[in-house]
């Protein structure tokens, strides 16, 4: 275990080699360890090639000798509560230990065993209220005050010493980039020695905020600084990179402690075991496990679970045996649990020839099988689309009495996962018949079901027998119900349902309003999605940022610019009244308690049951098995080798949510749709075809992108107006409107009529600055308005501003006009051609238009208010833009986030810092939250004003509390960066764009790479080149 075979090549290129990592075996393995002997020396050579079990004879025969021997009237059961039921000789002696181990099973994480910033001897909170610690996380939290945290904490004149700054730390662990300027100021003053407790905090900090490069950076720190690193130091790192799953540099970390000279203690050696299993390393996992064995520490049952689960997963049932070997005779668990235990781990991980074999093997032993035990195998089969399998199971059960309600639902949710609505009824029916009470989950699962397939009486016949049986309702099942009425339209009785939960003493969830408003939009009610919303506001549930954008697409789609204005407003109270109490002390030293108390929770994982509810047509935990898959090589052979051992059954909505998961990872994206288009009994459809599109043109692989439309036509699947408008977007996007306008043309030859959204993509890319062609533009406008399309607020907004920039006025007019004429009020399209006005720069037409309007000027006003304002600040016309800011206030229209950061912008132009930060807490003031763009603006000019560090915090800020910086954000950093000769902070963000799922653009590599250049750092002005190379091959299907 002290060395690792290659490890600088794992390093440098971890991923394609973690599923050959091997430990030298150096070692030997203890007496106290089982795996130095098998119990099971049968045949097992075939399950390290894990193969599929997808056949075949030699199983059905295998579960032909399963049920004889389950079905036998010799072979007893007993419906106990373990699953198992076991001889007297068993039980002897074995009561006491049975009771310790039930109530160990009953937490699911030891906390102060996995505690990482716990002390090992006893550990008990000592919390420090004193008012220097109190008044110096006050002032470190406090942002974008007139004066600098640094300037506040010199006139302070406090004195700290380690204990309070590592407290101090401890509060701002929410704040990561004012927690790090905290420390680099503190560090630098003559009186502060840093020890390694406050590394260690920090160290934390970093960890949790995925901020590497920086916990790199304090390593290197402690080293320079003579500051010991101890075991806490050691457990921190390894389980930071271990959570973000960066194996092989876990890995690393371990190998440096062991040269340290720091033994590991039994906390490292079961973080790492859980990192690598939820990695899906169990080949390494295991020498960790054998290495623990030899040093007598064992893990606990809810680990065990965990690596029988990863072991089973990977093939390896030889291992799987192993483990439950030394869960009996070392770790001296009850035999009937961890053969439990084995069943479930191959159940759940599809490998249900080694859950019957491991069930064969046991007719020799004096084990009789309980209920758990044939409830697990009817779920593995069910899950393993094996219904036939199952129900002969499930007849055996009813033989022997041991059916209930429970295994009923269970099949019943194998059967809507094959869609077969009608047989899940039919047993519906019959459980009911023979006296069985279906749970809330199976009624719940039946209503989704038919809802979604418009079968709204029959739904609701469901949930009125669920009220007249007295089954307890849940908020699942209620909010099921709710959504069926708002499909329905009956928006009364979905709000009668929904109160109901309070009725109950059920208090609505998160995900309870957000289905409601999701289905609100569908059918395009406004005032009830309002009414909702106000609601969430008033019940205190913070509205996430996910609920708001479906919301405002709706709305703005439809128009309605001053609701949308409502719902924003609703956010930032929302948010205002969430963050007031930030600085509190209470939270302060909660916060403090919990860095000093943190636990690495089970994932639930092991224990979580197979039956689960029907949201989606695939399941989550497969999609997350095939994108682990896709990222582990860029070598397609090793990929199409675990892709064949894998289990996963596929479907076309498991293959489209893969592609959309691999936006940067086009290459092994397209091997695999091309691979999985050759497996039986799957088969591509217009959906997965058209993401594959998709997936192609984002990466600029039209040659691959063309080659697929083709494949797609000659296997005869129908080519819709979709297909084409993807095409024709991706082509516009890049700049290459040539070809998007001959495959509008190729289009309409085909006998396909272009959509609103084919006229919306082509006509907004005529107007981009890349390939404009401004003519062709007007042209497809009037013929999308002549074929009887309706254009939405952004193609309209970006095709005004278009024509209004190259001075074709009398054009912009006729689209006002034609807009009228489409039912768009006069106020509305007015607006629109305002904004569009100022945009351009012509700001005393857009006057002059604000003028003609007439008696309906007030609404005009309210909708363009911030336009205008912009634009006088524009034209340095700020006395003006002031006096319009006062005209309105005094109408009661107050300042939106448009004309505080307008105003913003300008201050920071004019480098008045201070006016900019006044401006900002007075907006915050009124409720107005900063949005991008506000964020941005501070950015931008921190950088023009040399304030490097300052522009780098509020980033950050950004990173943390949001909103989250989008590509905009990033491409403007970048060129502010390489603008002032800061070219290599610069590539930092290509990195961190890369790492956030964000694809840098050309013209991102390019300014990077011009910049390091000019500041004669040829050497990484190179490499940053070969990084977009990189990207580039990674994202085509040819390489």
């Amino acid at each position: 275990m002290r060395s690792l075979i290659k490890l600088q090549s794992l390093h440098s290129n971890y991923n394609s080699n973690l599923l050959r990592l091997r430990f030298k075996k150096s070692f030997r393995v203890s007496q106290f360890s089982s795996l130095a002997r098998s119990s099971k020396p049968k045949k097992q050579t075939h399950d390290k090639k894990a193969q599929p079990e997808t056949s075949t004879t030699s199983i059905g025969s295998l579960f032909n000798e399963i049920t004889d021997i389950l079905g036998t009237e010799s072979f007893a059961s007993d419906k106990t509560s373990s699953g198992f039921s076991i001889s007297g000789e068993t039980c002897v002696g074995g009561s006491e230990f049975g009771a310790r181990i039930t109530s160990c099973t009953l937490t699911v994480c030891r906390n102060v065993e996995e505690s990482v910033l716990q002390e090992k001897d006893g550990f008990a909170i000592e919390i420090d209220v004193s008012p220097v610690v109190h008044e110096v996380a006050r002032i470190v939290r406090a942002e974008f005050g007139s004066v600098s945290m640094e300037e506040r904490l010199e006139k302070s004149g406090f004195e700290l010493d380690s204990e309070i700054v590592d407290k101090v730390l401890k509060r701002c662990f929410k704040v990561p980039h004012l927690a790090m300027r905290f420390f680099n100021w503190v560090k630098l003053r003559d009186w502060f020695d840093p020890t390694t407790r406050v590394y260690n905090t920090m160290l934390y900090i970093a960890g949790e905020a995925k901020e590497f490069r920086l916990m790199e950076k304090l390593e290197e720190e402690m080293e320079k600084a003579s500051c010991e690193k101890d075991v806490k130091t050691w457990t921190i790192l390894i389980s930071s990179y271990g959570k973000a799953k960066l194996i092989g540099k876990a890995l690393l970390i371990y190998e440096k402690m062991i040269k340290s000279g720091r033994e590991p203690d039994a906390v490292v050696y079961r973080m790492m075991i859980r990192s690598l299993c939820a990695a899906g390393k169990a080949d390494i996992a295991m020498e960790f496990y054998t290495e623990m064995a030899r040093k007598d520490i064992r893990l606990d049952l809810s680990l065990y679970k965990m690596l029988l689960s990863c072991i089973a997963r990977s093939g390896d049932s030889a291992g799987v045996h192993l483990v439950a070997d030394d869960m009996v005779k070392v770790s001296q668990i009850l035999d009937h649990i961890v053969y439990g235990c084995v069943v479930k781990s191959f159940c759940i991980s599809g490998r249900i020839r080694d859950a019957l074999e491991f069930i064969r093997d046991l007719k020799d032993k004096d084990v009789t099988f309980g209920y758990e035990y044939f409830e697990t195998l009817v779920k593995g089969l069910c899950r393993a689309d094996r219904i036939v399998d199952a129900l002969e199971i499930f007849e055996i059960m009813k033989r022997r009495q041991l059916v209930d309600g429970n295994v009923y639902g269970i099949i019943i949710n194998g059967y809507l996962r094959r869609n077969d609505t009608s047989k899940a009824l039919d047993l519906f029916q019959s459980m009911k018949e023979v006296g069985h009470c279906p749970k809330a989950s199976t009624y719940t699962e039946l209503m989704q079901h038919l809802f979604r397939l418009k079968q709204y009486e029959k739904g609701c016949e469901l949930y009125n027998e669920m009220l007249e049986r007295g089954v307890e309702r849940d908020s699942v099942a209620i909010t099921a119900m709710v959504a069926g009425h708002v499909r329905a339209n009956r928006v009364s009785e979905a709000w009668k349902v929904f109160r109901s939960m309070e009725d109950k003493g059920v208090w609505p969830t998160w995900k309870a309003y957000s289905i409601f408003v999701k289905e609100l939009c569908r059918i395009s009610n406004t005032d009830e999605i309002l009414k909702v919303l106000n609601e969430m506001r008033a019940s205190e549930i913070l509205i996430g940022d996910e609920v708001i954008h479906w919301v405002i697409s709706h709305l703005e789609k439809k128009g309605e610019i001053e609701n949308v204005e409502k719902v924003k407003q609703i956010q930032r109270s929302c948010k205002v009244s969430a963050q007031g109490d930030l600085s509190s002390p209470d939270e302060s030293l909660e916060q403090e308690n919990n860095m000093d108390l943190i636990s690495m929770s089970e994932s639930g994982m092991m224990d979580c049951c197979l039956l689960e509810p029907l949201p989606k047509a695939y399941n989550e935990r497969d999609l997350q098995e095939i994108c682990r898959i896709l990222s582990l090589s860029r070598d397609w052979f090793l990929i199409q080798e675990a892709l064949e051992k894998c289990t996963v059954e596929f479907t076309p909505e498991l293959v489209v949510e893969v592609l959309r998961n691999c936006n940067t990872n086009g290459y092994p994206a397209f091997q695999f749709f091309s691979w999985v288009g050759k497996q039986t009994d799957y088969s591509h459809t217009v959906e997965t075809y058209n993401t594959a599109i998709k997936l192609a043109g984002r990466g600029k692989d039209f040659k691959h992108m063309r080659n697929l439309f083709y494949e797609m036509r000659r296997k005869g699947h129908s080519i819709t107006s979709d297909t084409w408008t993807i095409m024709i977007m991706l082509y516009g996007r890049t700049g290459l409107t040539e070809i998007a306008l001959n495959t509008f043309g190729e289009m309409k030859a085909n006998n396909c009529n272009p959509s609103a959204s084919t006229y919306k993509y082509l006509i907004v890319s005529l107007c981009g600055k890349k390939g404009r062609k401004v003519d062709e533009a007007i042209r497809l406008f009037q013929e999308m308005i002549s074929a009887g399309h309706i254009p939405d607020k952004e193609l309209i907004e970006t095709y005004l501003a278009c024509v209004c920039e190259v001075d074709k006025l009398s054009d912009a007019r006729k689209c006002v006009d034609s807009l009228q004429k489409l039912g768009f009020t006069v106020p509305l399209s007015h607006s629109l051609y305002v904004r569009s006005l100022c945009r351009a720069g012509r700001l005393e037409e857009a006057l002059a238009l604000a003028d003609e309007i007439g008696e309906e000027k007030t609404t005009l006003d309210q909708s363009t208010y911030g336009s205008i304002f912009h634009g006088l600040l524009r034209k340095g016309r700020v006395e003006e833009a002031l006096a319009k800011m006062d005209s309105m206030k005094a109408t009661g229209i107050n300042p939106t986030v448009h004309v505080y950061t307008s105003l913003i912008v300008h201050f920071l132009k004019e480098k008045q810092i201070q006016k900019a930060l006044e401006t900002l807490q007075k907006m915050r003031e009124e409720g107005c939250e900063p949005t991008i763009v506000t964020y941005s603006a501070f950015i931008k000019g921190y950088v023009n004003m040399g304030n490097i560090g300052e522009a780098w915090n509020v980033f950050y800020l950004m990173k943390v509390k949001g909103p989250l910086p989008d590509f905009r954000t990033y491409s403007m950093f970048i060129s502010c960066l390489c603008n002032v000769g800061k070219s290599e902070e610069a590539v930092r963000l290509i990195d961190e764009m890369l790492n956030s799922g964000i694809v840098p653009s050309t013209v991102n590599f390019r300014t990077v790479f011009h910049g390091l250049n000019r500041e004669g750092k040829q050497s990484l002005a190179r490499s940053v080149m070969q990084k977009k190379l990189a990207l580039i091959r990674k994202r085509k299907f040819l390489t």
